[in-house]
């Protein structure tokens, strides 16, 4: 699916930033998409942007309205729609990843066909995709995987996409995620399409393109993960990835959610280029990026320099040190 931009942000009444994580990593990385955010009383987060609601941002330009909040399991709180009929009543599209489907609530299914404004849930892509057939196509391609889920994946592939565009290169961020097709404006969330279709919908992401175009995929779960390795593994069958990078975090030592322990970075190379290699032999590991948040800087850099000779390629934490070198060995491997 594809949104309008610009975005007025919801971010309704949560109580901390962790529940806004979606409109925060919107901001972080597409701030001149957003107009403002509309915070009702009690809301614990902000975003940094100026205050309006749904007809002031109208006003203002903005396009649609993301609703940047999440709840456990999903749901949309009764106390929102108004907020949300009111956006529509303003012209404005809404778009949400919530598991809840917006048209599932009579009062904003009635304002969205009056207004004829566009009930956009990112999880539930209208989109019919094909079964993956495997076959190489033009264009580059670069995934991120993980040795865990939640290490970073998604920042990384936009940290590269923004690195590589400042190096000179055609390269655009594939979306994968409900968050990342937010800021992408166009993407679909992999993990809610039906299994068959999963390497069907990543190569519908990162289609034939210019030999020299690259498509950096956002990645998703761990092949090691047992809740989560079907989605990564028919992702990376379908991304069909020249390329690829691995996401870390040091101080795990069980994977989130389950009792299995981290896997090695070299297991995870290994894995992902025997798997791989059925639909694009030539995949190769280009990089490290660690998530070294929990790690002190001195500490962060020497963790750097180990895992960077012991793997022989440039390892760095994105968000902290940039992905400069990651690049400059993305271009030297495919010159």
């Amino acid at each position: 699916m594809e949104l309008k931009h610009p975005y007025l942000l919801f971010l309704g009444d949560v109580a901390d930033s962790l529940a806004a994580k979606t409109a925060l990593g919107i901001v972080d990385w597409r701030p001149n998409w957003c107009v403002g955010q509309w915070r009702l009383e009690g809301c614990k987060a902000d975003a940094g942007l100026p205050e309006m609601d749904a007809r002031a941002a109208a006003e203002a330009g903005a396009k649609t309205m993301v609703v940047g909040a999440v709840n456990a399991g999903g749901v949309l709180p009764a106390h929102w729609v108004a907020s949300i009929v009111a956006a529509l009543e303003a012209g404005l599209d809404v778009a949400t990843g919530l598991h809840q489907k917006l048209a599932d609530v009579p009062e904003i299914r009635a304002a969205a066909e009056k207004s004829g404004g566009r009930l956009l849930d990112v999880r539930h892509s209208t989109e019919k995709f094909a079964t993956g057939k495997g076959t190489k196509r033009p264009g580059r391609r670069l995934l991120t995987v993980g040795t865990d889920c939640s290490v970073g994946k998604k920042y990384t592939a936009l940290a590269l996409e923004s690195a590589m565009r400042e190096a000179g290169m055609d390269a655009d961020f594939r979306a994968t995620g409900q968050t990342g097709v937010f800021i992408s404006g166009r993407g679909a969330a992999i993990d809610a399409v039906v299994a068959d279709f999963i390497s069907g919908a990543a190569e519908w992401l990162s289609p034939a393109a210019d030999p020299n175009h690259w498509d950096v995929v956002e990645g998703q779960g761990s092949l090691y993960h047992p809740s989560f390795a079907g989605v990564s593994l028919g992702l990376l069958h379908g991304a069909q990835p020249d390329a690829f990078v691995v996401c870390h975090e040091p101080t795990r030592t069980k994977m989130r959610g389950v009792e299995h322990p981290i896997p090695s970075i070299r297991d995870v190379i290994d894995l992902t280029i025997r798997c791989g290699s059925l639909t694009n032999p030539d995949i190769r590991c280009v990089g490290l990026a660690v998530n070294t948040a929990a790690l002190g800087e001195a500490e962060a850099r020497a963790f750097l320099d180990q895992v960077s000779g012991e793997h022989g390629l440039p390892a760095s934490d994105p968000v902290r040190f940039g992905v400069t070198a990651i690049v400059e060995e993305l271009r030297k491997s495919f010159a």
